[in-house]
């Protein structure tokens, strides 16, 4: 059976969920994976309301629609971000802006809750970021000890082994989208990310190759070198355009800006090797859903939902169940 495919709603978040799930219905994708903010889940109040998740649960139903994780990457960069600026305010209730403690406190009860939320929805999986207090210490200049990040390393344990404990309560797991302002952003600060948790099974990974292409990191080896931490799958595309004004880093260019050094794209619109994806995926026999996080500045978002679909639709091959060769097998 081919793999679901579903999209991700957190770039739909501006349309009700009953408006989204008919449109989505419409196009022909399998399900939703809802973000945790606009109205299509509140993990507070599904934490704790059984009919609540009943209520969001009907409305994918009424429209075809399953639901097989749920995203909440607001809060979850709030857990380790420095959260010392404005940019991060409108994650949190009004009541936290401005104060980054009480911003982190926040962002830790809630993805307790939305681990309790997904206990109560009936599924497994939770996406969504990390935050990092030493992300902004990528380039080392002021220089930058190896004990500064190891502290770093540390605190992401202290501040997510608690959060963990209580997803194993509930029997969900978290997918981290390895993502640049993560602790883990590329396949060495991963396997460090691993290892600082000392390697507890409820962490894993929402693998997004978008992230790992403009970085120059091969989005197929990532699979195969966490294949038992590959817990869910988005699909998106990115596109390094270097024109030689710009570098790498994006000169503090909005995406969109046709100098910027690289940005995302619909599928099959930039540098990513899906088929590979897909085979690696078949590698690992990943059977999760493949959920289109759709971003490209470029392109009408509901052209794009739908030529992304039919995208998928057309890369979701199976693995063989034969070895091709097998005909000539006298044995």
């Amino acid at each position: 059976m081919a793999r679901p495919i579903t999209l991700c709603t957190g770039q739909w978040a501006d349309l009700p969920l009953k408006v989204l799930a008919e449109k989505t219905s419409s196009w022909g994708y399998d399900g939703l994976e809802l973000a945790c903010w606009g109205d299509h889940m509140d993990v507070d109040r599904a934490a704790t309301d059984k009919g609540y998740c009943e209520q969001q649960l009907e409305i994918l139903d009424n429209h075809g629609l399953k639901l097989f994780a749920i995203s909440n990457h607001l809060a979850g960069q709030l857990v380790c971000d420095p959260n010392n600026d404005s940019r991060s305010d409108a994650f949190a209730p009004k009541d936290c802006a401005g104060n980054a403690e009480k911003k982190r406190e926040w962002a830790v009860e809630a993805m307790k809750n939305t681990s309790r939320a997904a206990q109560n929805l009936g599924i497994d999986v939770v996406n969504g970021f990390t935050g990092s207090s030493i992300w902004h210490m990528f380039y080392s200049f002021p220089p930058v000890s190896a004990g500064a990040i190891d502290e770093g390393f540390k605190y992401f344990a202290e501040m997510w082994n608690p959060i963990l404990d209580v997803f194993d309560e509930c029997g969900v797991k978290f997918a981290l989208e390895v993502h640049p302002t993560e602790i883990a952003f590329d396949i060495v600060t991963t396997h460090r990310a691993i290892e600082a948790i000392n390697g507890r099974e409820a962490f894993g990974f929402n693998f997004d190759p978008s992230h790992l292409q403009w970085q120059m990191v091969d989005p197929a080896l990532f699979i195969h070198e966490f294949s038992d931490r590959i817990y869910h799958v988005h699909m998106k595309d990115a596109a390094v355009q270097l024109n030689g004004k710009s570098g790498i880093l994006a000169s503090h260019l909005d995406f969109g800006h046709k100098d910027r050094g690289w940005d995302f794209r619909s599928l099959g619109h930039g540098d990513v090797d899906f088929e590979e994806i897909i085979r690696a995926l078949n590698h690992i026999n990943y059977n999760g859903p493949l959920s289109v996080e759709w971003e490209d500045s470029g392109m009408e978002r509901e052209y794009g939902a739908k030529e992304a679909l039919q995208f998928v639709k057309d890369i979701n091959f199976e693995p063989s169940t034969i070895a091709f060769d097998a005909a000539f097998d006298d044995k």
